[in-house]
C-alpha cells in the first residue's frame, strides 16, 4: 500500500515522504477537521497564495474549484475576504515551521490527508490545530448563530485550519 512522493519545489528539492495510510482515512481519534483540503482550497483561504508552486504534489482534483492567485497574496479569495494570516516570515520566527512542511500547517494536512504519517509531527500539529478550536468559544459568546458576518478574521483563521464556523 505504501507509496512514495518526491517533491521538488521552490521550498522543497528531492523530499520525498511514503504514504503509509488510505487517502482521507485512518486520522488520530484526536484529530477530526471540519474540512478537507479540497473544500478549503475551494472556498478560499491563505488569500490563494499558498499551494500555488507546488500542485503537482497534490490530487489535480484539489485544483479544479480552487482560488488560486499566481501574483500575490489576496484577501478578496478567501472566504471571508479579509486578511486573516501571518507571513510565512513571521510563522518561522515564532517557530511554527519544520523542515518536513515548511509552508506549515496546511502542507502537514495535505500530507497527513494524502496519507504521510510522522508520528512526532503529526502529534505536535495536531496539538496545535486542538488550540485553535479557543475561537470557536468566541464565536459563539459574540456572535449570533448562522451571521457568517461577525469575526470574519476569526472565521477565516478558523477555516485556515479546517475548522468550518458557517456551521456555528
Amino acid at each position: 500500500m505504501a507509496s512514495h512522493v518526491v517533491v521538488n519545489d521552490s521550498l522543497q528539492t528531492n523530499y520525498s515522504y511514503r504514504l503509509d495510510q488510505a487517502y482521507g482515512k485512518s486520522f488520530d481519534p484526536e484529530f477530526i477537521p471540519q474540512l478537507t483540503p479540497k473544500q478549503m482550497l475551494e472556498l478560499g483561504v491563505f488569500g490563494g497564495w499558498y499551494l500555488n508552486d507546488c500542485q503537482a504534489e497534490f490530487p489535480n482534483d484539489w485544483f479544479v474549484h480552487a482560488k488560486i492567485s499566481m501574483n500575490s497574496p489576496d484577501p478578496k479569495l478567501n472566504f471571508y475576504e479579509v486578511k486573516a494570516s501571518q507571513s510565512l516570515g513571521e510563522w518561522q520566527r515564532k517557530g511554527w515551521i519544520y523542515p518536513d512542511d515548511p509552508r506549515g500547517w496546511f502542507q502537514w494536512y495535505c500530507r497527513y490527508y494524502m496519507g504521510r504519517r510522522l508520528p512526532q509531527e503529526d502529534a505536535r500539529q495536531i496539538k496545535r490545530w486542538k488550540a485553535i478550536s479557543r475561537h470557536i468559544a468566541q464565536l459563539q459568546k459574540n456572535c449570533q448563530a448562522g451571521d457568517l458576518n461577525c469575526r470574519p478574521v476569526q472565521r477565516q483563521a478558523l477555516l485556515h485550519w479546517a475548522y468550518d464556523s458557517r456551521l456555528l
